[in-house]
């Protein structure tokens, strides 16, 4: 595997002016060896390491070593299995799908899922895609959330056909509990709740359950005139008693709550919950496919149990494992407390989790598409791996990045050195046709100086040759009084990882500060040109450090996308 990967490297590097780069050997190493998906952080270390060695070397070095090794590795690609499978039932033209957030906050990484394959689903068969907001829970919505989800989406790529609030439909689904009623389907219990529960875990119905239907009707109009409290009196959907999933036997539809809805206002104090709203939803909107997780497998049996009452046409539901998403801020509720208490910087914090964090690190919205087609509708749990996203972003956004260097903790140094040296360096090595970053030295009373990492410079031993990247090579000096001294311009002279290479920047280029995702903060020296890249919010990839997207506040900063 590492000759397969050296081989790649320096093909990588003959083909384009002597350096290699990363993404691209990775890309073929990964292609080649699939195996290597299965730990992305070893392999990108393992093929990082083979990459730096290829280009320590010279242009004819790459060269013969490519020519002792046989020349170019021929790719063949192992064939891997990709896409979305067919939907049972899906017909051209008439599928119709959902995605059904809660307007608690703004979208996150774990929404995407759901989002994109139903997305994916819909484009694949013609279908309609509805974007319904179940707000029927008045104390966990954000009035902010209907816009932030709708901003979301749109960034996100995702093309919603109808949208819809739940809120809006409270007639509905009285209209339906009522039917309901009359057809033995449900009851009003007004029973205490423990008491009911313990009931039904043993299998035996409440007091108020065979009822006829004019006093469930009596009561339910009572719920719905005030003149029950809250929490005296719930609408319970009947299913089996002896339901061998304690979970599935009669569940409740309907409660009573005095917390005014921000939209709704205190018109409304009787609330539908989750299974009978989304059962009633889906099937008015013609919902034909349910996409969700395995956690909702009790829910599509509470479920089905109104479909069958209603004598409604079943849809389709499809469950896939469920993934977990490690090291990573999800919950709603404590990312608004940390932004109520100042922890946070708002929604967008890139500590966080959320898809306008996620673009504030830039990432690109197709890497997100790509990865989930990739997932499938595996029906196993999976945890997410965010080395994946950051190989399948790298694709996509490497080659508009620019690439600059950055030097954090800078140290200035000088050499000695006469004549002026300039540095003609590639803003991208594989799109030559962009230009070159120009950078002319001038030596000051015979010494030139330039800004370079401290903690890299302590760590040398004295007369040791290191290479300037791209400018040219120095001698650190014999003693602690020593002075630095040029050792020539051809980088083979530090070729076979005798010497090292060191990124540098020069004395009057631009200071910069960088975030990070867990929190920390690096502070250095940049190439003045970062400045403009700042002011565009452009993507860029600080050499050996990653890929950042940039913003400018009255100074230069970068949030870190990945390596």
């Amino acid at each position: 595997m590492d000759d397969d990967i050296l081989a790649f490297a320096l093909q990588n590097a003959v083909d384009h002016g002597g350096r290699a780069n990363f993404g691209s050997v990775m890309g073929k190493a990964m292609a080649l060896h699939p195996e290597l998906r299965d730990n992305p952080a070893s392999a990108s270390e393992r093929v990082r390491s083979i990459v730096e060695r290829v280009n320590s070397m010279g242009p004819e070095e790459q060269k013969a070593m490519l020519s002792d090794m046989g020349g170019p590795k021929k790719l063949e690609k192992r064939a891997r299995k990709t896409g979305l499978p067919e939907l049972e039932g899906g017909e051209e033209g008439k599928l119709v799908m959902r995605f059904a957030p809660g307007p608690s906050g703004p979208l996150h990484i774990g929404h995407t899922r759901a989002a994109i394959l139903n997305d994916e689903y819909c484009k694949r068969y013609g279908g309609k895609f509805i974007l319904r907001m179940e707000d029927t829970n008045p104390e966990k919505i954000d009035p902010e959330a209907y816009t932030m989800i709708q901003e979301d989406l749109e960034w996100l790529g995702v093309k919603m056909d109808e949208t819809y609030l739940q809120s809006d439909r409270f007639e509905l689904y009285y209209e339906t509990v009522r039917k309901m009623l009359e057809v033995g389907a449900a009851y009003v219990c007004t029973e205490d709740t423990e008491v009911w529960r313990e009931l039904k875990y043993k299998g035996m119905a409440c007091s108020e359950r065979n009822e006829p239907p004019e006093n469930q009707l009596e009561r339910w109009d009572r719920m719905l005139d005030s003149t029950y409290p809250e929490g005296a009196a719930s609408l319970v959907i009947k299913t089996d008693l002896n339901h061998r999933n304690p979970a599935v036997r009669d569940f409740v539809g309907m409660r009573i709550r005095d917390t005014p809805h921000p939209k709704t206002g205190d018109r409304y104090r009787v609330y539908p919950l989750y299974n009978l709203s989304v059962a009633i939803d889906d099937h008015y909107m013609g919902c034909t496919h349910i996409l969700r997780g395995n956690d909702h497998l009790n829910n599509t049996f509470r479920q089905e149990y109104i479909y069958n009452h209603m004598g409604w046409d079943r849809p389709n539901f499809i469950h896939y494992g469920l993934v977990s998403i490690p090291e990573t801020m999800l919950k709603t509720s404590l990312i608004r407390e940390e932004i109520r208490s100042g922890n946070y910087s708002g929604w967008g914090d890139i500590r966080i989790g959320t898809l306008r964090a996620l673009n504030a690190r830039g990432f690109h919205p197709l890497s997100i598409r790509n990865y989930w087609i990739e997932v499938g509708m595996k029906s196993v749990d999976i945890t997410f791996s965010w080395e994946n996203l950051y190989a399948m972003n790298r694709t996509i956004i490497d080659r508009d990045a620019n690439r600059y260097f950055y030097v954090e903790d800078p140290l200035r140094i000088g050499f000695a050195n006469e004549y002026e040296l300039k540095a003609d360096i590639p803003l991208h090595p594989e799109v030559p046709e962009r230009g070159n970053r120009h950078h002319v030295l001038k030596p000051v009373n015979g010494i030139i100086e330039v800004m370079v990492p401290s903690r890299e410079m302590k760590e040398l031993e004295n007369g040791t040759v290191i290479r300037l990247k791209d400018l040219c090579n120095i001698r650190t000096p014999d003693g602690p009084e020593g002075i630095f001294k040029y050792a020539g311009k051809e980088p083979g002279d530090v070729r076979g990882g005798k010497g090292r290479i060191i990124h540098w920047a020069p004395v009057n280029g631009i200071e910069m500060s960088l975030i990070f995702p867990d929190g920390s903060i690096s502070t250095g020296v940049a190439e003045s040109a970062v400045k403009e890249e700042s002011i565009k919010g452009a993507r860029v990839q600080l050499e050996r450090v990653g890929y950042f997207k940039l913003f400018y506040d009255g100074s230069c900063k970068g949030n870190f996308t990945h390596p």
